[in-house]
């Protein structure tokens, strides 16, 4: 019996609205997208943020400077250690405060580990996103290692509040130095198994090859940076384009992408901690004697004056923006945040996409809610 109602081209669809979040798990955070959709094509697709904002900014303006650092932890959680430092360096900087050799060799330390376990908690909770539940485990595991380090150095799992204007907080425990270096070669063999276990999966390919793309131009136009920047070939990391620390002693390389889409971002991910292992070695086999804290005045003032320091977050370009009075607390500060920068690029990338991709392109531009929000 033949259909007799309308044929398709004469239907006319209608738009929905739908929330994607702010409890949605695939946002990973209080993230709300107020999505548009004619019938599975996207409209339009608005972030709405705000629902985790704390006013560390403002906090800021009643706090010591040695006072903000445990507030930096608070940011991007998943990276608390180059979070404190961004701050720290930017203080140093200003008063042109001497760090000794032992401690700038510990922080790259923990901030490349650090590195590591931030990649590892993308790559696992974006499969996870995709469907995948074993990388997810894996990944946890692996991280796990990383923290139960962080734990014994520092006393903390997540926020460490480790770094000090002028140097850290503590020395490796005994012992400390050798685990971390049986790290390594085991961390190796992981990364090899992640490849094997998703970079040729059919299924992982046919989601994310081709979405989500964006190129160079748009990138820059947008202020985008970190992986997002890199997957479309630009070679551009602040340890190598705009060493700090002591990163310009150590010889490792930026991996960049060709398409800009979401594969690219996610293999970046895995290539980067490969570098982030090459560079511990170095610092392991570098690593000097001496004090982790350097003279430091009992009451910090940095001079009047406005200071700028961005560091290679997981993220992207962490900053620092100070407005200094000459007093032991900031005028104003300013974070620049590249979570919060790298999201403004969604609503381009979610245009015209299916329903179906929308948590696939969100999940690889790896945002940070606490990071987003602030």
């Amino acid at each position: 019996m033949p259909y007799g109602g309308p044929a398709v081209d004469d239907i006319r669809m209608e738009e929905m609205l739908l929330n994607v979040g702010p409890q949605h798990p695939s946002t990973h955070g209080v993230l709300r997208l107020l999505v548009r959709a004619r019938g599975e094509t996207i409209v339009e697709a608005d972030p709405v943020i705000g629902y985790l904002h704390r006013g560390t900014e403002k906090l800021a303006e009643n706090l010591q400077y040695t006072q903000i650092i445990p507030y930096t932890d608070r940011l991007d959680y998943l990276a608390s250690m180059i979070n404190n430092y961004a701050l720290c360096h930017t203080v140093e900087t200003a008063i042109d405060l001497e760090v000794p050799e032992r401690a700038e060799h510990l922080r790259v330390l923990v901030m490349e580990m650090q590195r590591i376990a931030s990649h590892l908690l993308f790559i696992g909770a974006y499969l996870l996103d995709l469907g995948a539940m074993s990388p997810f485990l894996y990944a946890f595991q692996e991280r796990e290692r990383i923290v139960q380090l962080f734990n014994r150095i520092c006393g903390a799992r997540l926020t460490y509040n480790y770094m000090r204007i002028g140097g850290v907080k503590y020395d490796a425990p005994e012992g400390w130095l050798d685990d971390v270096r049986d790290f390594v070669p085991w961390m190796k063999g992981k990364l090899e198994m992640y490849d094997r276990l998703i970079t040729g999966n059919e299924i992982f390919l046919n989601r994310v090859r081709g979405i989500g793309v964006f190129d160079t131009k748009t990138a820059l136009a947008y202020g985008i940076s970190g992986v997002n920047l890199r997957s479309t070939g630009m070679r551009w990391d602040l340890r190598r384009n705009r060493p700090y620390s002591i990163y310009d002693r150590f010889e490792f390389d930026i991996p960049v992408g060709q398409h800009g889409d979401c594969f690219d971002r996610y293999y970046l991910h895995l290539l980067e901690m490969e570098q982030s292992l090459r560079i511990i070695e170095q610092v392991l086999a570098q690593m000097p004697d001496g004090p982790v804290l350097g003279k430091v005045p009992k009451i910090i003032r940095v001079p009047a004056g406005e200071y700028y320091c961005g560091v290679e977050g997981a993220r992207g370009e962490l900053g620092f923006y100070i407005v200094a009075d000459g007093k032991d607390k900031p005028y104003r500060l300013k974070i620049r945040k590249p979570s919060f920068v790298n999201l403004q690029l969604l609503p381009e990338l979610l245009r015209g996409q299916s329903l179906s991709n929308l948590i696939a392109i969100l999940g690889a531009v790896d945002i940070v809610l606490g990071e987003v929000d602030a």
